[in-house]
């Protein structure tokens, strides 16, 4: 299995999907890492990317999946995956791919990247992504997930839902599944 976390900047999605691979003992990725260096100047002088900047990285992104996928490899990687376009290009033709998106609440958006410190990606681009952003509709099969304060919480809700109903990695631990609805799967962790 191929794990994409999403979501707006600040979602927590760097915490969460390297704690994640950590307990599942899978390969971790952060998306920023795919960014070509024009594009992290771009951001850090506080200009937002376009769709022609984004092209290039998603396809990054998705080139490391696949090679994920020709070894068998089960891995982790974030990715803003602000538009269904995105997540349609990293999610279409590889059915190894899964999707959680971190649905944060703006506010705490804003008091994460307010508090971080050494990262190229300015607090004030955030209402340019939440501009940008298209949430999951449920015919995309993307599990979203209200993300708890204790990043913990929020990797023992994905394993819960990824593995319901089914034993799954034994390094997943055990965990309650939280309560799902709609054609994806949205829980509040």
């Amino acid at each position: 299995m191929i794990l994409i976390v999403a979501g707006v900047s600040g979602s927590g999605k760097t915490t969460v999907g390297a704690m994640l691979a950590g307990r599942l003992g899978w390969r971790f990725a952060d998306a920023d890492e795919f960014h070509p260096a024009a594009s992290v100047e771009k951001m850090r002088a506080g200009i937002p990317l376009t769709d022609d900047d984004r092209w290039p990285w998603l396809q990054a992104i998705g080139a490391w999946m696949d090679e994920r996928i020709a070894r068998n490899e089960s891995a982790v990687v974030t990715c803003s995956a602000l538009k269904r376009s995105y997540r349609d290009v990293l999610l279409r033709g590889r059915p190894q791919a899964r999707m959680v998106f971190l649905a944060a609440d703006p506010q705490v958006l804003a008091r994460r990247l307010a508090a971080r410190h050494g990262h190229f990606f300015p607090r004030q681009l955030l209402g340019t992504q939440l501009a940008d952003l298209e949430p999951p509709q449920p015919d995309e099969h993307v599990i979203t997930i209200i993300p708890a304060d204790d990043p913990a919480d929020t990797v023992t809700s994905i394993i819960a839902v990824l593995f319901a109903g089914e034993q799954g990695p034994a390094s997943a631990g055990t965990a309650t599944p939280p309560s799902v609805s709609g054609g994806d799967h949205e829980a509040q962790a």
